[in-house]
């Protein structure tokens, strides 16, 4: 029982920035803009967020870590923003600009770790998130020992968030206004609804939770930032909020199960029937696992229905 819980708690730590990316990939989705870059935004936000650690770590600035999560949310939604012009000012093809803003984002976290620091990672942190447990919650039986108990900030902030993206979204006129943005926008504009306003409002928040997710990825489960930190779970992010059906809750059961599969391969020699299994398989398996929900599921759910589809105000 003992290895189960341990198991599940693992996999709940690594959830956490697959379920806040997620999210922000929800507020995107759901006013009509696919967000491909993702991972390019993770991947922004983990360096912005372990790279300022180690510099204000040196200057022993107070409260560096908080600060360092604050940059990275600031950067990544920075870094959003050409999403915002690119997809609802330029017009261009959402997919093809979120690639190519994954591209860049790989180059440029590289090439600003060779200036800042003559490498291709960072530092060592002297000290990253420690992990908290909630008097009396982690008492409770089965389920406090796994989700109230020793566990990461960030992973608190992914499960709130979780009850703060479904409020907002389905229980406010704005989420009203979000979602129908991205299912009819133009006869939201003809209600009045300024749809390019909420788009923009959607990216932002979309890159403000992917550069969270990075920081949460990097400073939670590394030491150190370096080129291939987050490997990926971007795109495991994407498929996380289809399997999830563009919904919190949905994301939230999602996102454990992927997290699952990424812990797998440490627990396999506990497992009888998994110890004879090669390492390598179970670092392919969330990726595998990936594709295939992405194969078999994405048909089968049904996302809003102007995704993806340049907003013309002119067309009826």
């Amino acid at each position: 029982m003992s290895t189960v819980i341990s198991m599940v708690v693992s996999a709940t730590i690594l959830a956490a920035p697959l379920i806040i990316a997620a999210l922000g990939g929800l507020f995107s989705e759901r006013s009509g803009v696919v967000n491909i870059a993702l991972e390019g935004i993770m991947q922004i936000g983990a360096f912005a967020a372990a790279a300022s650690l180690v510099l204000m770590q040196e200057a022993n600035v107070p409260g560096a870590l908080w600060i360092s999560i604050g940059i990275a949310v600031i950067c990544g939604t920075i870094f959003s923003t050409l999403l915002g012009v690119s997809a609802i000012h330029l017009r261009a093809d959402q997919t093809i600009a979120g690639t190519a803003m994954n591209v860049l984002a790989g180059g440029l976290t590289v090439y600003l770790s060779e200036i800042i620091f003559g490498a291709k990672s960072t530092r060592s942190f002297i000290f990253a998130l420690n992990r908290v447990s909630i008097p009396v919650l982690k008492d409770i039986p089965i389920i406090g020992p796994i989700f109230f108990n020793a566990l990461y900030p960030t992973t608190y902030i992914a499960f709130i968030l979780v009850v703060i993206t479904w409020y907002v979204v389905f229980k406010t006129p704005f989420g009203l206004r979000l979602r129908s943005c991205g299912e009819y926008p133009q006869a939201s504009a003809s209600m009045g609804i300024n749809v390019v306003k909420m788009r923009w409002i959607a990216v932002l928040a979309s890159g403000a939770l992917g550069g969270l997710a990075g920081a949460a990825l990097v400073l939670s489960t590394n030491t150190y930032y370096y080129a291939g930190t987050v490997h990926g779970l971007g795109f495991v992010a994407i498929a996380t909020l289809i399997f999830g059906k563009w919904n919190p809750w949905g994301v939230l059961g999602s996102g454990l199960f992927f997290g699952f599969c990424q812990i797998l391969g440490q627990y396999s020699t506990s497992i009888p029937f998994l110890s004879g299994v090669p390492g390598e398989i179970f670092k392919l398996f969330p990726y595998v696992v990936t594709i295939l929900a992405i194969v078999f599921f994405s048909k089968k759910q049904v996302g809003p229905k102007a995704s993806g589809q340049i907003y013309d105000a002119g067309k009826r």
